[in-house]
């Protein structure tokens, strides 16, 4: 299988700057070529696609890379055709994967990713739909996709900017780890927890953790996994995509 994958938990982390902590992990990614594609339909906090797009080509014209927004194209599925490379950026998952939708490019994209090389990074919501689908989200649904199945371009789910739970903390409501073992009354699809600082970097059928902190691994009926960057995740890979 031809994917090559960067899935960030986040490009923003504590004492940084928008993804200045990442910039030499996504140089690293994109080495391939100058020329990136950018899909601002998530819109965090409301901003417009050009403002969004503006705010990644500043950031990526320091690693020598060309951003052009895919809203720039009369027809965005000519544009994923046009490229090699697709950077799908954070905001809310709900928005980013009916636009997705609407557009017609999740079959687009999952072909020139699996069948023909394209390379794939996400952040946070574009990390979420580069999963079989978005039911670990931490987005509210302010609007309805046709499907909260995403791109499948991994057999399992993530929960970026994973929490652990504050032992010295009040708040009484549910954890990410109670969340996710609610989903898992319903499916069997293991979930990552990422945390922010934290990435996935995947080529065929080779996953690798990176950044300072360990991930864990959700899987219904079995213990929590907690695994640091030299552990075996090739058993995330071992299902089916469909």
């Amino acid at each position: 299988m031809a994917r090559n994958l960067l899935l960030l938990s986040t490009t923003t982390i504590h004492g940084s700057a928008f993804m200045e902590y990442c910039l030499d992990v996504i140089a690293d990614h994109f080495n391939h070529t100058d020329k990136v594609l950018f899909i601002p339909y998530a819109r965090p906090s409301g901003i417009s696609h050009d403002e969004y797009t503006d705010m990644v080509s500043e950031k990526m014209a320091l690693i020598g890379k060309e951003v052009k927004g895919i809203h720039e194209f009369p027809n965005p599925k000519d544009a994923i055709e046009q490229y090699e490379a697709v950077y799908i950026g954070g905001g809310n998952t709900f928005l980013l994967l009916k636009e997705l939708y609407e557009h017609d490019l999740v079959p687009a994209i999952r072909k020139k990713v699996l069948s023909r090389g394209m390379r794939y990074m996400g952040s946070s919501a574009g990390t979420n739909v580069a999963c079989k689908a978005i039911n670990n989200t931490n987005d509210m649904p302010i609007v309805y996709p046709p499907s909260f199945d995403a791109l499948e371009l991994v057999p399992f789910n993530i929960n970026p900017h994973y929490l652990d739970p504050d032992p010295n903390s009040k708040h009484k409501g549910e954890t990410r780890e109670t969340r996710i073992n609610e989903f898992h009354f319903q499916s069997d699809i293991p979930v990552v927890g990422l945390r922010e600082g934290s990435w996935l970097k995947i080529e065929g059928d080779d996953i690798k953790l990176g950044g300072d902190f360990t991930a864990r691994i959700f899987q219904k009926g079995k213990e929590v996994m907690e695994l640091a960057s030299d552990a075996d995740f090739s058993f995330l890979l071992s299902r089916p995509l469909n």
